[in-house]
């Protein structure tokens, strides 16, 4: 709503609200893990979605989840938004380390629900996040494996540049190996774009926000204890 107020968006009483807007999608992203407050967000978007509210359209709504299992047929049931998870990994081991709740819901238990997801369809494809680390995921056979781990859900697979950051545990794939690892994917039938990176140059892409967020804390936790001592 203070989106819309910004862009002087609502619509006038009487007038048709069928053409192009500048509020058109919103993605619920980034904020947490959605499913873990689904009451709440479920109440939200019935109001995004209500003639009498933001009015938008269930498919211009996608919800992102790390894979909490138990929530997501619900989301089909109460919200019938479209969905995107946060895959990132092809093995258990290494899912593991980058997703820890896959140590409650693994991969297999998974994509068992995304099979049963009743809104998946090719005009309601899910969407799987895999940010590219090198030498952790990124490999032709992490590709292939990937294609045969989601095979039968109709997909596309949103290929993300790791944002580094001073100090991070990983590196970005190199450019051609993303590009090597989404002709694999493509090949396989699975529409495959690899995400822009936006805001890097200012430690501002998605990623570098926190890191410096937890560079302060831990740098004023420093500050105090040597106060303290």
């Amino acid at each position: 709503m203070v989106a819309r107020d910004d862009l002087n968006e609502w619509p006038e009483r009487g007038t048709r609200t069928d053409g192009p807007r500048l509020l058109s999608n919103i993605v619920l992203m980034g904020m947490g893990e959605p499913l873990y407050n689904f009451d709440n967000v479920r109440d939200a978007m019935k109001i995004a979605m209500d003639p009498e509210g933001i009015q938008l359209s269930r498919r211009r709504i996608t919800l992102s989840t790390s894979g909490v299992v138990p929530e997501i047929a619900k989301t089909a049931e109460e919200i019938g938004c479209l969905l995107a998870v946060s895959f990132h990994a092809t093995t258990d081991d290494v899912r593991d380390k980058l997703v820890p709740i896959n140590k409650k819901w693994n991969i297999a238990a998974l994509l068992d629900t995304l099979r049963e997801y009743p809104k998946v369809s090719n005009s309601e494809r899910i969407t799987f996040e895999y940010v590219m680390l090198k030498g952790v995921n990124d490999s032709d056979a992490d590709a292939r494996r990937l294609v045969r781990l989601i095979q039968g859900i109709p997909a596309k697979i949103n290929l993300i540049p790791f944002n580094e950051w001073p100090g991070a545990p990983y590196e970005r794939s190199d450019w051609a190996r993303i590009e090597a690892f989404a002709e694999i994917v493509h090949n396989a039938g699975y529409a495959s774009p690899i995400r822009r990176p936006r805001g890097e140059d200012i430690m501002a892409a998605c990623g570098q926000l926190k890191s410096a967020t937890e560079r302060a804390r831990k740098s004023k936790r420093a500050i105090e204890a040597e106060t303290k001592l």
